[in-house]
């Protein structure tokens, strides 16, 4: 990109040499204008200088006694020759005769440009009379003058134009030269306090900095909200990871050693299927954790879109129907249209994550329902079963990462603790409370409608998150 003083220089300098031009043109046709008409002013009063020394003699013919004084007024600097020519009624009288009188007009005055003697002249003819007191005798006073004068002063002021143009535009780049860097002093104090911070700082900058970059100062904030989003949530997916992953690893490795070691293909087989359940676990774990990464990083994403909530819980409750039947559950659906700004992806994981809860831990024989409802400003999606439940002080921790009921050791303790985030994520919340007569255990997601009238918070049940 190169200096930006230079290039806002080189685009000073362009553009004012394009408008000094068109304003050295404007003022070359101003100076001639304004030096042809001064040397006109000169040039009539001459020759009416010469017109009133026009006389009738006794003969009652003409006589003309010319005025050097007239003629003198017209001398300058520049040498410019002078002509003249005086005629009367009959012709020619005295002057110069080979010099062409210009055309008068109504006010019997006239002005032309010609060539005379070789030079370039500008000519006046004064048409008059004098009278003899019977009658009036007409004559006409031809002045020409080279135009080495004029051209001079039309040449003397464009130069002067000139100079004063090329001062202003060496001052404005002096200007631009001297104000650009101290202009520029904000940035380059924002790159220092940039520079300067530690590379685990991604805090807001808070440099005081002009109106023109304050939105390249918020971009950068956003830019680093996103980025500590993201590291937050790869601290977390590998902190979990390793924490989560270590144990069924273990166990899988121990078991390959034992199937290994084993006398009869009996005990290989029970280590190799003790090694597929650790393996399996893992597999869960891992799904859980790239999911609760994904989370994690939804704050850094694009806008929600809106959702039919009843449409993907009827998609989700069809597609766990055949685990149901297999867990010998009694899986089914009812609810009511309702529609949420959310992403579908994640709003698809919490709802499968509440079926698999509620298929896991409701017991052979259970009744699951799905359901869908409108309260208030609220679409609410639930899972109610009428399993063993879980104890009211247990509730209260259950939203949490990695907490697991007492009575449910086999679980992750993700689950929970994912629809939670999700709802939150997205204004809403997750509630626990007890099924119909008292049994089992419905878990609620509260969300606000995206077309919704009243948008009051959601209530919160006893022991809710």
């Amino acid at each position: 990109m190169g200096s930006l003083r230079r290039r806002l220089l080189g685009w000073l300098l362009a553009a004012t040499a394009v408008l000094g031009l068109l304003a050295l043109a404007d003022t070359w046709r101003e100076a001639v204008t304004t030096a042809t008409r001064v040397s006109d002013r000169v040039l009539a009063g001459s020759a009416l200088a010469i017109a009133e020394r026009v006389t009738v003699d006794e003969d009652r013919g003409l006589q003309v006694d010319i005025p050097y004084s007239a003629l003198e007024m017209l001398t300058s600097t520049a040498q410019d020759r002078v002509f003249y020519r005086v005629d009367g009624p009959l012709g020619f009288l005295t002057g110069y005769p080979d010099l062409m009188p210009a055309a008068t007009d109504r006010d019997g005055r006239g002005f032309a440009d010609s060539v005379h003697a070789g030079e370039r002249v500008r000519v006046i003819t004064l048409a008059r009379t004098v009278s003899t007191g019977v009658e009036s005798i007409p004559f006409a006073v031809t002045v020409a003058e080279s135009t080495l004068a004029r051209r001079d002063l039309a040449r003397s002021i464009l130069i002067r134009s000139a100079l004063r143009l090329s001062g202003m535009i060496l001052g404005a780049a002096l200007i631009v030269w001297i104000s650009v860097p101290l202009a520029l002093r904000p940035l380059h104090r924002l790159g220092q306090a940039i520079a300067t911070r530690s590379p685990g700082d991604l805090s807001p900058i808070r440099e005081p900095v002009p109106h023109e970059v304050q939105g390249l100062v918020e971009a950068v904030n956003s830019f680093m909200a996103r980025l500590g989003t993201a590291l937050d949530a790869l601290r977390n997916f590998t902190g979990n990871a390793s924490h989560q992953l270590r144990t069924p690893l273990a166990v899988l490795r121990t078991q390959l050693a034992l199937a290994g070691r084993a006398d009869t293909p009996q005990a290989m087989q029970a280590a190799i299927a003790k090694g597929d359940m650790a393996l399996a676990h893992a597999e869960r774990v891992l799904a859980q954790l790239l999911l609760l990464a994904r989370v994690d990083a939804a704050p850094g994403q694009g806008a929600p879109s809106v959702v039919d909530l009843d449409r993907l819980a009827r998609d989700l409750t069809g597609e766990a129907i055949p685990r149901a039947a297999e867990a010998g559950i009694d899986l089914g659906f009812e609810g009511e249209p309702a529609r949420v700004r959310a992403e579908p992806v994640l709003l698809a994981e919490a709802l499968a994550n509440l079926i698999d809860n509620a298929l896991a831990y409701a017991g052979r024989g259970a009744v699951v329902t799905v359901g869908v409802r409108r309260d208030g400003g609220h679409a609410v999606l639930g899972v109610t079963d009428d399993g063993p439940g879980i104890p009211p002080e247990a509730r209260t921790r259950l939203g949490t990462r990695f907490s697991r009921n007492a009575g449910q050791a086999e679980g992750l303790g993700l689950g929970l603790a994912i629809v939670a985030e999700i709802a939150a994520l997205f204004g809403g919340s997750l509630t626990l409370s007890e099924g119909s007569g008292g049994r089992g255990l419905r878990a609620e997601l509260w969300l606000p409608q995206a077309c919704g009238d009243d948008k009051g918070p959601p209530p919160q049940a006893a022991g809710g998150l």
